[in-house]
């Protein structure tokens, strides 16, 4: 494991105002503008308390799974990534204020090691293209649902109240529990009826085998006493509140033809309402790209991603995941993937072995 630490100027509040328990002995105390910086460097504490102060990305959650290491630079934040074939993959958003974005990454990149970042922001690629020259290409979309003003009316919800309509008829009932509910054997099942069968897809979405799991929410959906499927939600954090939820990880049976994904969701959104939590995310939808480029999408890399949304479904239901999400109506926002290559192709074959999508 990294374990490099450095102290480095900076010209912000001082590091003792914050962490005085940090510096090193032999700092003298008129050093004032120092930092700690180095790899996998925080304690737990310390990083969640990071995490709920900032954690705003749909996936700054997710980062907390098995195999990721931290850039760590006290009193500022950390940025999350996975080391593979000699690169570095971030993952989401740095986990710091939007004003240290700029320096914590500029900290980051002085190794010049090789380094992508994937699922980012929109403003958060913008930065990286006009601060660090990278290419920033649109990877795929996020969809939010505002749930102040979410509900089932409208033609184009037809959809989800005809799906809950049957499951009531039919007896389903929708329950929030802890613990494993027969989780690892539906698991199985689900998995046999997967494009991708041999692993579950891991990075861009958490396993279920996560340490860390404060804050997040099971929901399932049960005929008699079986198990017809469920949904992990993870928390979405900001100043220390939970701002939303998103689905994470959600497993069915094939033996409900009818699907059990719509209601369940339902419930849980209905759940989240009544709770006053203000939104809920519904996660990416990979490789679903708008029409336009922006000036510092690389061109070959934005042919690529519509030609495999258009043509790849043999290894993903990238267009079935898109389509589901859409029947939500949340609010669709770009996200995107940043890379120094104009034409990264061993970095996106990377990416699919890091998930196991091959």
């Amino acid at each position: 494991m990294e374990s490099t630490v450095r102290l480095t100027p900076v010209h912000t509040q001082a590091l003792e105002d914050r962490y005085p328990e940090v510096l090193p002995l032999g700092v003298q105390k008129t050093r004032t503008h120092l930092r700690e910086i180095g790899i996998d460097m925080f304690s737990l504490e310390e990083r969640i308390g990071f995490l709920k102060k900032y954690g705003s990305h749909c996936l700054s959650f997710s980062a907390f799974q098995p195999n990721m290491h931290f850039f760590d630079v006290s009193g500022i934040g950390y940025i999350a990534y996975v080391k593979k074939w000699g690169t570095r993959f971030v993952l989401a958003d740095p986990i710091c204020s939007e004003r240290d974005r700029e320096y914590l990454v500029s900290e980051f990149l002085k190794d010049k090691a090789n380094t992508a970042f994937i699922q980012i922001s929109e403003p958060f690629a913008d930065l990286l293209h006009e601060k660090f020259g990278l290419y920033t290409t649109q990877f795929g979309i996020e969809s939010i649902v505002d749930l102040k003003r979410w509900d089932l009316k409208g033609k184009r919800k037809q959809v989800l109240r005809t799906s809950i309509n049957k499951a009531r008829k039919d007896g389903v009932r929708f329950l929030e529990m802890n613990g494993d509910n027969n989780d690892d054997e539906l698991t199985r099942e689900w998995l046999r009826t997967r494009k991708v069968r041999r692993k579950e897809v891991v990075f861009l979405i958490r396993p279920r085998d996560q340490k860390y799991q404060e804050g997040t929410r099971r929901f399932y959906a049960f005929l008699g006493n079986e198990l017809l499927g469920f949904i992990h939600f993870d928390p979405v954090y900001a100043d220390g509140n939970i701002i939303a939820y998103v689905p994470n990880i959600s497993r069915f049976s094939p033996k409900f033809k009818q699907g059990i994904f719509y209601p369940l969701m339902v419930h849980a959104m209905e759940t989240f309402q009544a709770e006053g939590v203000p939104y809920l995310y519904l996660g990416l939808s990979p490789l679903a790209v708008a029409d336009d480029d922006k000036p510092g999408e690389s061109g070959i890399v934005k042919w690529m991603i519509r030609l495999l949304y258009k043509y790849g479904n043999i290894l993903y239901s990238f267009k079935g995941l898109h389509f589901t999400k859409s029947r939500f109506l949340g609010t669709e926002v770009k996200t995107f993937c940043a890379h120094r290559e104009w034409l990264p192709i061993k970095s996106f074959l990377t990416i699919f072995r890091i998930s196991n999508i091959i």
